[in-house]
């Protein structure tokens, strides 16, 4: 299927299918939290999404927005489907956003609609619906709403289909098909709009990587970020382009065990995840004893001089062998057995959780991006990882270093702009140039290589420049250590915030830290530290939705303790 030449995300659903229309029965979407459910098939997706759109149709017009908000399950796809199949606009919300942030969004896009997924959600939003607003849902609710009408019953209305297809044909790649509201670290979010053809070029610029990773295997992804997120809500169109099958997670918790059933050839997420993974593998790692020790330290060290294509030696190949066969294997059968590339993006994957991820058998490839590009900008290749860098910009996207280091990106990709906000728009597209607020440059071998994010650059007392984030991350690399939050803006010296589970460990991270300051330069040593066990979470404010430090909000609750460490 030739991306370029499909003209809405609509049509690209609709071709997909056709294309694999005498397999009608092949499966599709499972939540796995209704697991004794079967998969829904392309047939049953396709038939429920020209229902859907059919009801939608007769209650807005082409350009009004319709709120979803629901967890990650298959009526998320099939009602984002709908709305754009209707000529309407999806505006996607999270559901961990606070009070204040679903106050602000519904009055900023005026929707006709919302799309909820059961009570839980409702409640998040309805003394923010007006009665001149219709809601549906997507399981039954009982309450009296005199403008509320269930899914099901839609669905149950409707006669027979007409077996010919009729998708909404007078959309194109310039209309908006989202308004994604950036979570934001300081502020109100901003509402991101996506065209259609922004994400088609983004899918289109991921099929290098992807023609790699799903040749020779029917390709199935596990998805548990919300599809809410930018990145995850592209990632379903890849998905569908694919034809893959598609399982959504119950949830964080379960995600490994989910993994099992699943068996995922890929799978995205965001660095914290990656962290965490890191942290329970070298913990257990830490525990074995003798030839086991030594077999899982070679695994490590083989694993690294393969990722940086340095040769191995006989012996070591020999070795290696054996660490393929008893440690990488059976490390890859706890994720499914079936694994080609975890995706990693929406933040910086520090170098080392990289280098160990891939050592020890589960290939991670580094992107990077931002809402405003639809989201991905670049991505390593497999077999062509440089784990430094984020890999070469998509061949549908231009990239350019500014003269103070700015990354620049142009391209269809671009959005069309923030809702309501000429100003902002006009502060960051300049000549068709999206400024990304990041710092990079390009590597010899064409890779682009994230150094800094401009707007959270400490500057010290002395000028110098440094990038609290990447040493937040190394702090994160010990287990004790959960959080962090580095300050030091117009400073002799840098402090931290610590989150551990309890105060005890400020020995054990008082030691870390005296080691780790010894590998980095003078400037961004951590001279001191004050240990809190409160950890920074969406629903106290520290952790946007995508789990970014809310660095004005940390400030503003610490500073105090903060100005105290000087």
């Amino acid at each position: 299927m030739q991306l370029s030449r499909i003209n809405s995300l609509v049509e690209l659903f609709f071709k997909k299918y056709k294309e694999i229309n005498s397999v009608a029965d092949k499966s599709f979407l499972k939540w796995l939290k209704e697991n004794e459910k079967a998969f829904l098939t392309w047939e049953q997706v396709s038939s429920n999404i020209q229902v859907l759109s059919g009801y939608l149709r007769a209650n807005i017009s082409k350009g009004d927005r319709c709120v979803l908000l629901s967890e990650n399950r298959p009526e998320w796809l099939i009602s984002d489907i709908s709305i754009m199949n209707a000529g309407g606009v999806t505006v996607p919300l999270f559901t961990t956003y606070s009070e204040k942030d679903y106050e602000y969004i519904i009055n900023d896009c005026n929707p006709k609609i919302c799309i909820v997924s059961n009570k839980i959600q409702l409640k998040k939003i309805e003394k923010f619906i007006s009665n001149k607003i219709k809601i549906l849902s997507i399981e039954k609710i009982n309450d009296n709403f005199d403008n509320l009408e269930n899914i099901l019953n839609i669905y149950s209305k409707k006669k027979k289909l007409n077996p010919d297809i009729n998708f909404n044909q007078n959309l194109n790649r310039k209309d908006l098909a989202c308004i994604i509201y950036t979570s934001g670290t300081t502020g109100n979010p901003k509402g991101v709009m996506l065209s259609h053809g922004g994400i088609l070029s983004n899918c289109e610029g991921a099929e290098e990587i992807l023609n790699e990773l799903v040749k020779d295997s029917e390709p199935t992804f596990l998805t548990w970020l919300p599809l809410s997120h930018s990145y995850e809500h592209t990632v379903q169109f890849v998905q569908i382009s694919l034809g893959a099958k598609i399982y959504y997670a119950e949830s964080l918790d379960k995600l490994l065990s989910n993994m099992s059933i699943a068996k995922p050839t890929i799978m995205t997420a965001v660095p914290r995840f990656y962290q965490n993974l890191y942290s329970k593998i070298s913990m257990n790692f830490s525990k074995q004893k003798g030839f086991k020790k030594k077999l899982i330290s070679s695994t490590i060290s083989l694993g690294i001089k393969e990722l940086n294509n340095e040769r191995l030696t006989l012996k070591e190949k020999s070795i290696n062998f054996f660490c393929e066969k008893l440690v990488r294997r059976k490390i890859k059968n706890q994720f499914g057995g079936k694994l080609r590339a975890f995706v990693s993006g929406g933040g910086a994957l520090d170098q080392k959780i990289g280098e160990f991820l891939n050592s020890i058998g589960l290939p991670t490839l580094q992107g990077y991006g931002l809402t405003e590009a639809s989201p991905v900008v670049s991505c390593n290749i497999p077999k062509k990882i440089k784990i430094d860098t984020v890999g070469p910009p998509f061949k549908t996207n231009q990239v350019n270093i500014a003269e103070d280091g700015e990354i620049l990106v142009k391209g269809e990709s671009i959005m069309l702009g923030y809702w309501n906000m000429k100003k902002e728009t006009d502060d960051v597209i300049r000549n068709g140039w999206l400024h990304t607020g990041d710092i990079g440059e390009i590597t010899e071998d064409g890779n682009l290589k994230i150094t800094d994010r401009k707007k959270e650059i400490i500057v010290n007392l002395g000028g110098d420049n440094i990038s609290p984030s990447k040493i937040e991350n190394l702090l994160c690399l010990n287990e004790k250590i959960i959080q962090s939050f580095v300050y030091g803006d117009k400073k002799t010296f840098l402090v931290a915030l610590i989150v551990s589970d309890t105060i005890e460990n400020k020995k054990e991270i008082e030691f870390y830290l005296e080691n780790l300051n010894k590998s980095l330069s003078l400037v961004e040593k951590v001279k001191k530290i004050k240990l809190i066990t409160e950890e920074f979470t969406i629903n106290n404010g520290m952790l946007t939705p995508t789990l970014k430090l809310k660095r004005k909000n940390i400030l503003k609750k610490y500073k105090e303790d903060l100005e105290k460490l000087y």
